[in-house]
């Protein structure tokens, strides 16, 4: 059974932030965000914020900004060798949950294999609930991700930010909010997972994956399992008008007996939008 490669931090990075009074006027997004610390070919903040003004949900946002060319990780790297990410907010104070958000990602295909995650700058989304809705968030975050250009640079970032319970909508949470596939589809924009099955493909089982995309666009597929379990990348094998089958072979780096019974995140990506659906190998 093959396994996530582990992260080995060789880059660290430490941010401590003032705190904020609960007596202060109103906090704006501005507000309430770190400074950019720099690392290897890369910075990174914590900022946070209100998804919306009329009492949504409270959000932090990891962002981790690269030179152009360089890369960082989805949560299931590809077969390249990369390193996925990983969030540890244990060491905060007055935080009940924090449950972390992902983007959909894109993919690279290079001599090195397929590389799937972010280009350039990423944020991800973290969900926040406070322990006592009537005071701060005291955020303590431990990150290890891994940025590329040719070869991976495994990076460590340990921040902290202050956040205040008057804070107000954030727009830059609320952009990256938008780029999160959905589990409740809107039929006229996210690509749908309209059938799925096991094939034997040259005596091979293999996962089919047929995919509709209401816009019509020529849009990607990835999944990823629990519990750390490796899949391959899904490899389109057609794609006409929206419409388009992929194949997940199940004998490359994993034992289809290890997959029964557990989650497979299917992640679609669209021209319009993007959608996770989760299903199970019988």
């Amino acid at each position: 059974m093959r396994t996530q490669p582990a992260a080995r931090p060789i880059v660290a990075l430490f941010l401590a932030c003032s705190s904020f009074l609960v007596s202060v006027p109103r906090a704006t997004a501005d507000d309430v965000a770190s400074p950019w610390v720099a690392g290897f070919n890369n910075k990174s903040r914590l900022l946070a914020g209100l998804a919306d003004a009329r009492g949504g949900k409270l959000y932090a946002g990891v962002q981790i900004d690269m030179p152009a060319g360089w890369k960082t990780y989805w949560r299931a790297p590809g077969d390249a060798g990369g390193v996925p990410p990983e969030f540890d907010f244990s060491a905060s104070k007055n935080l009940g949950s924090a449950r972390v958000l992902y983007p959909a990602p894109h993919r690279s295909v290079d001599k090195a294999g397929t590389t799937i995650g972010y280009k350039d700058r990423v944020t991800f989304p973290v969900e926040l609930i406070a322990t006592d809705p009537s005071q701060p968030v005291e955020l303590k975050l431990k990150a290890a991700y891994g940025v590329c250009k040719d070869i991976c640079i495994p990076a460590e970032a340990e921040l902290e930010l202050m956040v205040p319970i008057d804070i107000s909508t954030s727009a830059e949470i609320a952009a990256a909010l938008q780029s999160i596939p959905r589990t409740i589809l809107d039929p006229a924009t996210d690509p749908q997972l309209s059938a799925w099955r096991i094939e034997s493909r040259d005596g091979k089982p293999a996962l089919i994956l047929e995919t509709l995309d209401p816009a019509g666009a020529d849009g990607d597929a990835f999944v990823d399992a629990d519990a750390g379990l490796y899949l391959p990348p899904p490899k389109k094998i057609s794609s006409t008008d929206g419409r388009a089958v992929y194949e997940v072979d199940l004998t490359d780096g994993v034992d289809i007996k290890d997959l029964k019974t557990k989650p497979i995140k299917v992640t679609l990506v669209g021209g319009k939008g993007q959608s996770e659906t989760s299903i199970t190998l019988p």
